[in-house]
């Protein structure tokens, strides 16, 4: 007889392969995710700061350049050829020394024609002065003849009154030599008119003339002037720096030729981060020091263009005292932004601050194997430390060194 096998039921299998499955597919989430968010490092690739209250100084360190307070540029004003160098490339020199001779053909021509132009017009002037006063003499010399034929025409007519009364001459004599005189005396007013318009006409060409005159002279005193400039003389005294002239060379006008600084002077030019655009102001204090000597420096002038994140600042040495510095070396000097010293909790300066903005620090705990991503909120710094305003405390330990290479993660396992 047979008998009836019933199937063993796998319902408990599917169970256990599934709990299974489950517990692996957290366990992937799980690692997956810490793997996202975490990151580990050797701790001895990492610098660290401790988080402490101390005294803050509110200064940025500057490495500036040694430039003379005054300077002078020796251009060529009219250019030409260069003829002699009177003084070497770092020499001293007075004011008013002569230092390049250069020559200019041109020029010389130029000057040339302008002296017979002047020499033209002078001869002009003199030869309408000439005209004018030969026909002022000869309106006098006409005038003169009038008043004698006045004077003797008037006697004629008095006595042609007595003889014309006893009948002696005849009427139409005495009317004739009336009629004379009045011809006489009205030539003499027509010649006085045009004698005073001729007078007039005569001091408006003379004037016209001579400033004319005048003009070519003074242009003739400036082309000379600029002949003079050929010979290019030191405007003041100090060193003569970055002669750029050689014998036989041909100079533009305007070129440069050199400068002459002022040794007695120096100021200090430096470049300062943008960062620190808004906390610069003209006034502010540096100080210097060389072989164990402070000097204070004032900034004086702000450049308002911005370079490569930086902007350019010009300091000059206060009080009486000068150090001994040359032209182009480099101080390494601070400039104070703020109160010299005050209270503050400070961190240490670091490469983390760039990267992060300050906005968030890598706080390790107390075994100093786990650091955990921390927001904060931080303040003033220098080249030293940086003031915290929120978000550590006293004795919290900050990692400091570069987070380039785990910035995106919010955990550090640090391998001792």
């Amino acid at each position: 007889m047979d008998r009836k096998i019933e199937r063993a039921t796998r319902k408990p299998l599917f169970v256990a392969v599934g709990i299974g499955a489950a517990i692996l597919l957290v366990i992937l989430v799980l690692a997956t995710r810490d793997a996202s968010t975490s990151y580990t490092l050797d701790g001895q690739r990492i610098r660290t700061s401790t988080v402490e209250t101390g005294i803050y100084e509110d200064y940025i360190p500057l490495r500036g350049i040694v430039e003379p307070e005054r300077t002078v540029f020796l251009d060529a004003i009219d250019g030409g050829r260069v003829e002699r160098i009177l003084v070497d490339d770092g020499a001293f020199v007075e004011e008013g020394q002569p230092i390049v001779e250069l020559s200019n053909t041109s020029l010389q021509l130029d000057v040339i024609a302008r002296e017979a132009e002047v020499s033209e017009q002078l001869n002009n002037l003199r030869n309408t002065q000439l005209a004018i006063e030969q026909n002022r003499l000869s309106l006098k010399s006409e005038l003169i003849e009038i008043d004698y034929q006045i004077s003797r025409l008037d006697r004629l007519v008095t006595r042609y009154v007595e003889l014309q009364g006893k009948q002696f001459i005849s009427k139409n004599e005495y009317e004739d030599a009336v009629d004379e005189l009045g011809y006489w005396k009205s030539r003499r007013e027509v010649t006085r008119e045009s004698q005073a318009q001729d007078e007039k006409i005569r001091l408006a060409q003379i004037e016209q003339l001579e400033s004319s005159v005048s003009q070519l002279e003074k242009n003739l005193t400036l082309a000379r002037s600029n002949l003079d400039n050929l010979l290019v003389k030191a405007p003041r005294a100090g060193q003569l720096t970055s002669l750029n002239a050689e014998l036989g060379e041909s100079k533009a006008r305007g070129e440069r030729l050199g400068r002459i600084d002022d040794v007695d002077r120096f100021k200090a030019t430096a470049l300062v981060n943008e960062f620190y655009l808004s906390r610069v102001r003209t006034g502010q204090r540096a100080d210097l020091d060389i072989n164990g000597t402070r000097y204070d420096l004032e900034v004086n002038k702000i450049y308002p263009n911005v370079q490569a994140s930086q902007f350019e600042i010009d300091l000059h040495f206060l009080g009486d005292a000068r150090p001994d510095i040359r032209r182009g070396q480099t101080l390494q000097m601070r400039l104070v932004l703020g109160d010299i010293e005050s209270d503050a909790v400070l961190l240490a300066n670091g490469p983390f601050f760039n990267d992060t903005g300050g906005a968030w620090v890598f706080v390790l705990d107390e075994d100093r194997a786990v650091a955990t991503r921390r927001d904060v909120q931080l303040g003033r710094r220098n080249s030293n430390n940086i003031e915290v305003v929120g978000g550590l405390i006293d004795g919290d330990e900050v990692i400091i060194s570069s987070y380039s290479n785990f910035i995106t993660v919010d955990r550090l396992f640090i391998e001792q």
